[in-house]
């Protein structure tokens, strides 16, 4: 009983005195407004700051604005679009390819999950094969991309295919191209994957499957870029089986519009060389 008179007396003795009822309320809401101000308004206002420096194109100060709200306001939903934009900005506009692949790496560490991540993470993939040449961890890069099932697979594909191409693994070069075919077969660089295999079936000496994808290519589409290649192709496939009659008139079909008319020349004498000394043969 003693204690609850305790208790209602300093509870009269708060409610006595408004002005202090008043401070702590007010002082409650200043700090509620603080705290918004920090990870709302605050934010923005270096966000949208950084902005339109980066719109003006002083990019070193919009770079400092981004970093410093990332820096300052990591928990800010603002955070990991600034962190990405300092990336694009070292990337693409000052030509600070070191510095920007750590700021993608800093995305993908502190905001895994997040849609900033996944560009982060094709950045950085495209500087290790691009701009470093460092193929092994490009490769990495982009397969862990394709697993996660991002939308850019098909992409992501066919980097996959050409690091192998460009590391001389033609065979798995093949295989991923291939696999590239079966998956996606409404894309828009079939006639250019089609090509790739062909040449590689030609590198491998698998001759007879060179032949015929470059002539399906040719026949499939005359309108491409790659049906110039794909004759030139079929052509040095011919040569190479000893067709030459069939390959000298393939080339012969390129002379009026082939865009490295002297490699054409040069050819077509090798092979009517050729022809001339096997007539003399017989």
């Amino acid at each position: 009983m003693r204690e609850e008179k305790r208790r209602r007396k300093r509870s009269k003795r708060f409610f006595s005195r408004p002005w202090l009822a008043i401070y702590v309320v007010t002082l409650g809401t200043l700090g509620l407004a603080l705290f918004f101000f920090q990870t709302t308004g605050g934010p923005q206002r270096k966000f949208d700051r950084g902005e339109g420096l980066f719109l003006d194109g002083d990019y070193n100060r919009a770079l400092r604005k981004f970093r410093r709200l990332y820096e300052q306001h990591p928990h800010s939903s603002l955070a990991p679009q600034a962190l990405l934009q300092s990336g694009e900005i070292l990337y693409l506009h000052l030509g600070r390819e070191q510095e920007a692949l750590l700021t993608y790496l800093l995305v993908q560490r502190d905001y895994p999950g997040y849609p900033e991540d996944s560009r982060a993470q094709q950045r950085a993939a495209e500087i290790y094969k691009y701009r470093l040449e460092d193929y092994d961890r490009a490769l990495t890069a982009y397969q862990k991309l394709l697993d996660s099932g991002d939308p850019g697979g098909e992409n992501f594909q066919y980097e996959i295919a050409d690091i192998y191409f460009r590391r001389n693994h033609f065979e798995q070069a093949r295989i991923e191209f291939e696999h590239y075919l079966k998956q996606y077969p409404d894309s828009e660089r079939l006639d250019e994957v089609l090509f790739r295999v062909a040449s590689i079936h030609a590198l491998e000496g698998t001759l007879k499957e060179a032949a015929s994808i470059f002539q399906g290519l040719a026949d499939q589409y005359p309108a491409s870029p790659y049906y110039r290649e794909a004759l030139y192709g079929l052509a040095m496939v011919r040569e190479e089986r000893g067709e030459l009659q069939a390959a000298l008139d393939l080339l012969e079909r390129l002379q009026k519009d082939y865009h490295r008319p002297e490699v054409l020349e040069l050819r077509m004498d090798q092979i009517r060389q050729r022809m001339e000394k096997k007539r003399k043969a017989i």
